[in-house]
């Protein structure tokens, strides 16, 4: 019988709102720039085509309700930044799935931050070079506990917000989305065959600002549990 040669690392999981099961993560797929004024105020306008960027699965921190959780201040930036998102959590895998036919694919839904080092990303992006530096680090993409989706509400025109130490950053619906969930969806599996287990950051709204250690940000999507951390 076949043995691995060092230990495997134990799967990345996220705890399910109201349950002892455990969502498993097996990719962790992000959009950019997907509100108006969040992509304003980056620099660009207008409804750009979707793109999308990649954390490993291991990135993730799963945070239990009504708990708060802790994340480091990653090395090499002075200049971390928050990005409040819906995360879409898939069920079903496929390719070329129809907009029309997206929603048979969610599992469910959470609450996650894309924390984000500002000053290495925009570094890359004047060399014309990959993000990962930025945006692929260890802890930087923690999640609140996953909603099953019929439990989730009427996701797509929840509110969503972020506060730092109580006083409010960002606010905006997820009705503001450029490229909705469905359209989301019909654009990744064009290019990637999605799996369960994928999970899909949908995109932050205006009001990214920088953290420092002892920042506590608590986010929340209404209708699923808040997300709440802190940088130490």
């Amino acid at each position: 019988m076949s043995q691995y040669v060092i230990p495997p690392a134990a799967p990345t999981s996220v705890p399910v709102q109201g349950s002892d099961q455990l969502f498993p993560v097996r990719r962790v797929y992000c959009v950019g720039r997907n509100y108006e004024d969040h992509a304003k105020e980056m620099g660009f306008t207008g409804r750009e085509a979707p793109f999308f960027f990649m954390k490993p699965a291991d990135a993730v921190v799963p945070v239990a309700t009504g708990s708060t959780g802790q994340i480091p201040y990653p090395t090499l930036t002075s200049n971390l930044h928050h990005e409040i998102e819906l995360v879409v959590a898939i069920g079903k895998g496929g390719k070329n799935i129809a907009a029309a036919d997206a929603a048979a694919h969610i599992w469910g839904y959470g609450v996650g931050l894309d924390m984000t080092r500002r000053d290495l990303q925009n570094d890359m992006k004047k060399q014309g070079r990959p993000w990962e530096i930025g945006k692929a680090f260890e802890a930087s993409a923690p999640i609140a506990a996953l909603v099953p989706a019929a439990q989730a509400g009427d996701i797509n025109n929840a509110d969503i917000w972020l506060k730092v130490n109580g006083v409010e950053r960002q606010h905006s619906n997820v009705q503001k989305l450029i490229w909705n969930i469905a359209e989301t969806i019909e654009v990744i599996s064009q290019a990637w065959e999605l799996q369960a287990g994928d999970l899909i950051f949908t995109g932050t709204p205006e009001g990214v600002a920088a953290v420092v250690k002892g920042d506590v940000l608590e986010g929340g999507v209404t209708g699923l549990p808040a997300l709440k951390i802190e940088l130490v």
